[in-house]
């Protein structure tokens, strides 16, 4: 899952960012709303986490961009104002979500996931293929009855193959959706994590390499 986070407040953007980072999310991250612009006209987000009072461009105008594009990004907002009224003009203006600071980081990553679910094609909580089957939600593994420990990274591109449902993935898709902005499009990062991932999964081999294509479980 892509993630945005656009927030002024510089810890707190980080601290979000980490935490996210830790349920195997692929997190960007700026400071201003010309920054979060620029961003999110050149990576497909799954979630953008918008800070409402944004300085550059606010927070209200990026919302009602995307809401009239028809983006297929899912935006939860982020303010001090925590009254009803300024959260229903919040709804209104385009946002999926809003949640009023401070908040509790364990609500603010449930409803990230929520939205993460709801940006992408409809999916069950539970995702099965080759005798594979991923819980979404405690973020576990298994292949024919036996756990698979997975690294962060390797939870991500497994999560990735699963949701495309026997497609081909291309590598550059991958390091689209489980690598953030920081990450060589050059790299082999991506064969490395699939190698990886083909040890762990066993015999018989559910990987594939389709030559100019890319990868396909």
């Amino acid at each position: 899952m892509r993630i945005l986070v656009a927030e002024d407040e510089w810890i707190l953007a980080d601290w979000i960012a980490e935490g996210l980072r830790k349920f195997a999310m692929a997190v960007d991250v700026v400071y201003d709303g010309e920054a979060a612009d620029e961003h999110l006209a050149v990576h497909d987000y799954d979630v953008l986490v918008l800070d409402r009072d944004l300085p550059g461009v606010h927070g209200d105008e990026i919302c009602r961009r995307l809401a009239l594009s028809g983006a297929d990004v899912r935006i939860i907002m982020l303010t001090a104002a925590a009254s009803v009224r300024e959260r229903i003009e919040g709804l209104g203006i385009g946002a999926d979500d809003y949640l009023p600071k401070p908040f509790d980081f364990g609500e603010l990553a449930a409803r990230v996931q929520a939205l993460g679910r709801r940006s992408l094609a409809p999916v069950p909580p539970v995702l099965q293929r080759a005798g594979i089957v991923l819980d979404t939600y405690r973020r576990q593994a298994s292949r024919d009855g036996r756990f698979v420990p997975l690294s962060l990274k390797e939870y991500a591109v497994l999560e990735v193959l699963l949701r495309a449902d026997g497609a081909p993935v291309s590598a550059e898709k991958l390091l689209e959706q489980a690598w953030d902005e920081s990450a060589d499009p050059f790299t082999t990062a991506v064969r490395v994590v699939i190698n990886r991932l083909r040890t762990k999964l066993g015999d018989p081999p559910c990987i594939h390499t389709e030559a100019g294509v890319g990868y396909r479980l």
